[in-house]
């Protein structure tokens, strides 16, 4: 086994310690930043993400996997900011306005970050304009909205309805999701897409940034 797929392999076990070491081991031996952020961090989180899908692992292991990932990361960040690497390109998350439930969202925005965005999560009970200035302001390709409540579903209409309305429809994206919310709902609102759980909502991103 390599360094790097040691290191993947160290993510899907979620052993925080071990990818510490293993990343600190693979910059001591002069390995490119961006080669242990592809093919050790992003493809640990991959295989998570995968495992996820198809219900072999739950919750908590993705969880324990983000914290590994994120150990590793520690270890990484100066030498991507050093090299200026760039992310794969922004979302912007949150739950609309309204929505307090978050469990969902904060998923979503561990992989798309274990995917390699950058990810910034306005938290919930989120303004429609503060999402959509966020996401001019920040460059941001995506808004990735969600909601658990049908009497805040509206929201995400609003917030759509202003990414037209400032002329940034076809540069920012919109992603909706969320126990209530259907992909007959997004058509109808006009949102761009629809993730049906987190592992989905990341390949939906992933296809809208043209990062398949």
């Amino acid at each position: 086994m390599t360094l790097l797929t040691d290191l993947a392999d160290a993510i899907t076990r979620g052993d925080g310690p071990r990818v510490t070491a293993l990343t600190r081991q693979a910059i001591g031996q002069g390995t490119p930043p961006k080669g242990i952020l592809d093919d050790g961090l992003i493809a640990g989180m991959a295989v998570v993400g995968d495992r996820f899908r198809v219900h072999e692992i739950f919750l908590p292991d993705v969880l324990l996997a983000a914290r590994a990932m994120y150990a590793g990361m520690d270890e990484l960040k100066p030498l991507l900011v050093r090299e200026g690497i760039p992310s794969i390109g922004k979302v912007v998350i949150g739950s609309v306005k309204g929505d307090l439930h978050d469990i969902g969202k904060n998923l979503v925005g561990i992989m798309l970050k274990g995917a390699g965005f950058e990810v910034l999560d306005l938290g919930h009970d989120v303004p429609p304009e503060r999402m959509v200035e966020t996401a001019k302001a920040e460059g941001a390709k995506v808004i990735g909205m969600s909601a658990l409540l049908t009497t805040t579903m509206p929201v995400m209409g609003e917030v759509v309805g202003l990414v037209k309305a400032r002329g940034l429809a076809g540069e920012v994206r919109t992603v909706v999701g969320g126990a209530p919310v259907s992909a007959d709902f997004a058509r109808e609102i006009g949102a761009d897409a629809y993730g049906f759980d987190a592992a989905n909502a990341v390949d939906v991103i992933r296809e809208l940034v043209g990062r398949r």
